[in-house]
């Protein structure tokens, strides 16, 4: 099967040919991370989007193989940026400071990666350039309505709206919540229905020259630093929500989030104007309305940008894989962050990976479905916890006790710990695969796979196999069958 040692790096066209045929639909941040690790694994790659073209956080362990992406994300990223902390009526609560110094505070160090934040559309972007520099093949216009496998032949595929199938040894479903009633046999028992937060979030991100017009808004949005030019965040914090505010030289961002308004959709092309904001965003705050310098940046924010997309959340589902293994669910297809999680592109790039390097090791295409269920043995627990943290952290923003922070800055902190940001897919899928794999071969079921170590925290114990949760269910396909 092969294994590599913790520290080495294979780049692009160090693998052999795997003879294995790769079959990705949707190209966000999973669907494009899986088809460019695909590649590098040797794998043969092809990739489906149903729109008519690509609508342009990594573990840093991820880039040691990419050595153009890797400083790319050193040039979009912003590695010590400012942090000043509101009440959302606009008073300021924490002075600025550089993100190195709060995390000194908090007792972490600060060249770990959550002192790094990023652009979305930029990682984004990023990615589509490497796409195009491997020249992996992207069929646009292709939106698949349904997905098969052939259980005889070992092979599986799609169905687009136009009638077109397309078939390969395992289809990666990178499609956003828009596969689950398909794969699973019945649908009825197996799709996780989506449950309203009652909350959502608007969004904008627009050029700075927009607030320049505006004196007050210009001043107080101003960037940081001694010289003014660094960039600065400002988190914005009220009783039931939570705001950012991000000043670059070249962007304004501002997201807030907020009660349902009725406008909201589960989009990211769904876009609001300023007026419903600002009709709408003093509801539910009580009695102090947020800042008006907020509401001046509001109005200030141009046409069809504001995205207002509506927060949902859903358990944990029982199977990301089909019946016979041949398709597997990653990304939000297979779960679903909220916002606060601060930890949603990170996990869906990690499962992109994982599977990636789970089907190089399998041995070759006989042995894909074998792959398919190791990478979920491997992904499905820590997917849940790194959920259940996102919900963890949208409390404490929604709901700070201001009493403690004036004492503790830290309480205002979303927490970010090492065992979601440390952990590299590749390394831990190389080092116990075989051990998954014998496990699987002997019908040891999920809760009971002690085989390999956790990479999510333990309750009670370090030990390998502790506190591991207990599942109850006969899904076929399911990550403990």
């Amino acid at each position: 099967m092969g294994s590599i040692g913790v520290n080495e790096s294979r780049p692009v066209g160090s693998y052999p040919p795997s003879g294995i045929d790769v079959l990705i639909v949707g190209t966000g941040l999973a669907g494009l991370t899986a088809s460019i690790e695909c590649v590098r694994k040797g794998h043969n790659v092809r990739v489906l989007e149903r729109n008519a073209t690509i609508n342009t956080a990594a573990p840093p362990s991820f880039f040691k193989h990419w050595p153009e992406m890797s400083a790319e994300f050193d040039e979009i990223s912003l590695h010590n940026a400012w942090i000043e902390t509101f009440k959302h009526s606009g008073e300021q609560m924490i002075a600025p400071l550089l993100v190195s110094d709060r995390l000194r505070d908090a007792g972490l160090d600060p060249d770990t990666p959550p002192g790094t934040f990023q652009m979305r559309p930029l990682v984004y972007k990023m990615f589509v350039n490497q796409v195009q520099r491997l020249g992996v093949e992207v069929q646009f216009g292709k939106r698949v309505v349904d997905y098969f496998e052939d259980a005889e032949t070992g092979r599986a595929g799609v169905v687009t709206d136009q009638g077109d199938r397309y078939d390969a040894d395992i289809v990666i479903a990178a499609d956003g919540e828009r596969t689950h009633k398909h794969i699973n046999s019945p649908p009825e028992a197996f799709e996780v229905r989506a449950m309203s937060s009652g909350r959502a979030m608007w969004r904008a991100a627009f050029p700075r020259e927009y607030i320049l017009k505006h004196p007050e808004v210009r001043e107080f949005f101003k960037m940081a630093g001694p010289n003014e030019d660094q960039p600065i965040i400002r988190t914005w914090l009220g009783p039931g929500t939570y705001a950012m505010t991000l000043s670059r030289a070249d962007t304004m961002i501002w997201i807030m989030n907020h009660d349902v308004t009725g406008s909201e959709e589960e989009n990211w092309n769904h876009t609001v104007e300023a007026d419903e904001v600002l009709t709408n965003m003093d509801k539910g705050v009580g009695p102090q309305p947020w800042a008006p310098i907020f509401k001046e940046l509001i109005k200030l924010t141009p046409p069809e940008t504001i995205i207002n997309f509506e927060l949902f959340w859903r358990n944990p589902q029982p199977s990301w894989a089909s019946p016979g293994g041949r398709v597997i669910e990653i990304g939000d297809a297979a779960h679903s962050f909220l916002p606060a999680s601060g930890n949603g592109a990170t996990q869906a790039i990690e499962d992109a990976i994982s599977i990636a390097s789970c089907l190089q090791l399998c041995g070759g295409r006989e042995n894909v479905a074998e792959a398919v269920r190791a990478h979920v043995r491997f992904r499905f627990v820590r997917n849940s916890c790194a959920q259940k943290l996102g919900f963890s952290n949208a409390e404490l923003l929604q709901d700070t006790d201001w009493s403690k922070v004036k004492l503790d800055p830290r309480k205002a902190q979303p927490k970010l710990p090492s065992w979601v940001w440390g952990h590299d897919p590749e390394v831990y899928a190389h080092e116990h695969y075989a051990q998954c794999v014998a496990s699987i071969r002997a019908g040891v079921p999920f809760d009971k796979d002690d085989s390999f170590p956790p990479n999510y925290p333990l309750a009670t114990s370090t030990s390998p196999g502790a506190s591991r949760p207990s599942w109850t269910t006969s899904a076929p396909g399911a990550p403990f069958s």
